[in-house]
């Protein structure tokens, strides 16, 4: 018999709220399977199964916030039979006849089944209760039409829009970021616990992007807008080249111990509209064409930015790439997410002065940093990865 448990969805995860069941009991379950919603800190996940089996009992009810690592529901193995009922023995018959009883009138019907009602979560229930917003027209654009925070405070804004004042409104202030709210305090912990735990070392690069950029943009005037590719796709894929012949930055410290890990899921850090950032994981970049890693950063960006994400993408990154470049910054020194021991920064691309071989020269240039974990690399190892990382660049045709 397995058992479906609360999944860790990050080092800073202690407990979970489950938000909705998408199976029911006697269901049949393949692996990777969608079986429950659930809502952390950081927003609402689809959680997928691990185990081949039927759905032998549901254990918990939707809203009841659980620990990690509590059993939220069990599975029989495929070909094994869920434990018999037992019979109930039948009367002997009388020797006169018996009196049939009167029929039962028929139990209502419920207006909607506990399986097929509109999930909401918890945070979100609380804050229609206190605007006054009738869930019941509130349109979910959660997991599976899941009501959120979000839904409920758009909806509170167009009820809010839809009742004329009589007093003008004051000038409008800028928003007060809270920094209080369960986002910030998921990151705070997470962040907190990586200075504490983790040795870090900081290294730096300047790579010349000139020429991967202009092979990049060769390549896209033959691509259709949608098809093309943008550059931060390769440097995702020239990190999992670097990867390669450096693979202890592609690895977890977990019980003491340095775990090196074959698949390159590499966490690919997005912030959220409503404030806060996420990292999830895009599966073996390493096997992915340059088309293809392309789609899968446009997929996971949309899902994540509309609460579409799985469990799998919170838990299976075995490093992080960070790109600030976008907002204009040159260089990022970021803090490793526990328990892998790596992240790599990127800035912006801009023109700078350039000396080559006793020529000067302007191109376009972009710095490269690396944070790492002390306990499982050293300084040395880490320049390699960097110098792999640069000349992989230096052959973009070869991505």
């Amino acid at each position: 018999m397995g058992e479906f448990r609360m999944p860790s969805l990050g080092a800073d995860m202690e407990a979970g709220t489950l938000v909705g069941w998408m199976v029911k009991q006697g269901d049949r379950v393949r692996r990777g399977d969608i079986i429950a919603t659930v809502e952390t800190q950081k927003g609402l996940f689809e959680v997928e199964n691990y185990e081949e089996g039927v759905v032998q009992e549901l254990l918990v009810q939707p809203g009841t916030e659980v620990p990690v690592g509590t059993v939220l529901a069990t599975l029989t193995s495929e070909g094994i039979a869920p434990p018999a009922i037992p019979a109930v023995a039948q009367p002997v018959a009388a020797t006169e006849p018996a009196v049939k009883p009167a029929p039962a009138p028929p139990p209502p019907q419920p207006a909607l089944s506990p399986q097929k009602r509109l999930p909401v979560s918890p945070s979100a229930r609380k804050l229609a209760a206190e605007l006054g917003v009738e869930l019941g027209a509130i349109r979910g654009t959660g997991p599976h039409g899941a009501v959120q925070r979000a839904d409920v405070e758009r909806a509170a804004q167009e009820k809010k829009g839809a009742v004329p004042t009589q007093v003008p409104p004051a000038a409008e202030k800028p928003p007060v970021v809270d920094y209080h709210s369960g986002m910030r305090q998921a990151i705070a912990a997470a962040m907190s616990r990586s200075n504490r735990e983790i040795p870090h070392y900081y290294l730096e690069t300047a790579i010349d992007m000139t020429a991967a950029l202009r092979w990049l943009e060769g390549g896209n005037q033959r691509r259709s807008i949608k098809e093309r590719i943008l550059p931060a796709v390769l440097l995702l894929k020239a990190v999992a080249r670097a990867l390669a012949e450096v693979p202890e930055l592609n690895g977890l410290w977990i019980d003491n111990r340095h775990q090196v890990q074959e698949s390159v899921n590499i966490g690919f850090a997005i912030s959220l509209r409503q404030g806060g950032l996420i990292a999830p994981a895009i599966h073996n970049v390493d096997l992915l064409s340059l088309e293809e890693l392309m789609a899968a950063t446009c997929d996971l960006i949309a899902r994540t930015r509309s609460g579409h994400l799985r469990s799998s993408e919170m838990t299976d990154a075995t490093i992080t790439v960070t790109n600030l470049g976008d907002l204009g910054v040159n260089t990022v020194y970021g803090v490793i997410y526990p328990p892998q021991v790596a992240l790599v920064g990127f800035g912006r691309i801009s023109e700078r002065p350039w000396a080559e071989n006793g020529m000067l020269g302007v191109r376009r240039v972009v710095t490269a940093t690396l944070s790492a974990d002390h306990r499982a690399t050293d300084g040395h190892r880490g320049s390699l990865f960097l110098e792999a990382l640069n000349r992989h660049l230096q052959d973009p045709e070869k991505l």
